[in-house]
């Protein structure tokens, strides 16, 4: 929804006077130093585009690498990617969240996330005098991928189940991203991978954008998406996580359905040296600013 330009408690925000701009920077200040000369991996997830934020969130992007933060942004484009499927007349089969992915559908997905969205997101970092580059996974091999397998038990019975051409990350090139770091390029990850053997695999973006993350030591993983973060019982958001408690509100099953995975890729980076990883709703516009430059605005996860 669009906000109420005529509001009177959105003047200030909307149009603030020079003090309340000043006064703003200063409270930043000790936040941007915090964070200068880190590198912080950002996945930019398809629900959170599908907002229309793109502006927004290419300006926030060119903003950490201008006051000498690293980012390292990653993509996901699930909703594009099936709106692309059934304009093409293509059936979608999803097993346990993830799209069965033959030849011809992998063909789609490449197609949508390398040539759409990347350059998209591109195109918007480099409209606000950033310096953008589009890579997937296959690009100075970046990213290789193994065929991700699935297992189901019903009744006792163990079945493999086949995802087709759906991979999961089995190295990171972190050397190729190590050259972007001092100089003015901000790399943009689609989640395509390749194996040994120079199959093509599409992957889950938040995996990628957590393996990117702990490849490179990266300070903070933000998974931007469509929830504000993690809710207790209450429905309330949760400010911070140990990585024990988080694990701890999966089996209660406070945390559950579409936010396990999220929780799980956080934990792994975590577990992989990040120094911690938050979720955040990508919809809110300026979501990274305030998370990285206030006293935060999602689910922030620690080691402990």
């Amino acid at each position: 929804m669009s906000p109420d330009t005529n509001s009177p408690s959105l003047t200030p925000i909307l149009n603030p006077d020079p003090v309340v701009k000043a006064a703003v920077l200063a409270q930043a200040l000790p936040y941007m130093r915090r964070y200068a000369g880190h590198t912080l991996v950002v996945k930019y997830g398809g629900h959170a585009m599908a907002d229309g934020s793109d502006d927004s969130f290419a300006r926030d992007v060119v903003l950490l690498k201008q006051v000498g933060i690293n980012p390292i942004v990653v993509h996901g484009g699930g909703p594009q990617i099936a709106h692309m499927l059934k304009r093409l007349g293509i059936e979608t089969r999803l097993v346990d969240g993830l799209r069965v992915t033959d030849r011809e559908t992998m063909e789609v997905v490449e197609m949508v996330l390398a040539g759409t969205i990347n350059k998209q997101l591109v195109s918007a970092i480099n409209a606000e005098g950033g310096c953008a580059i589009g890579l997937t996974g296959k690009d100075g091999g970046l990213i290789e991928a193994r065929k991700l397998l699935r297992t189901r038990v019903e009744g006792g019975v163990r079945t493999e189940i086949d995802l087709g051409f759906v991979g999961e990350p089995q190295r990171i090139a972190s050397g190729v991203l190590d050259t972007f770091k001092q100089s003015d390029i901000i790399p943009v990850i689609a989640p395509i991978g390749v194996s040994a053997l120079g199959e093509t695999y599409n992957i889950n973006a938040d995996t990628v954008a957590g393996a990117v993350a702990a490849a490179v030591k990266a300070t903070r993983l933000l998974l931007l998406t469509d929830v504000a973060g993690v809710l207790d019982a209450d429905k309330k958001l949760i400010a911070e996580l140990t990585a024990a408690r988080a694990r701890q509100l999966i089996a209660e099953g406070i945390i559950n359905g579409g936010m396990i995975p999220k929780i799980e890729t956080c934990l792994d980076a975590v577990d992989g040296g990040v120094e911690a990883a938050v979720i955040v709703d990508g919809r809110v516009p300026h979501a990274i600013l305030l998370e990285l430059f206030t006293e935060g605005a999602g689910t922030l996860i620690r080691a402990g």
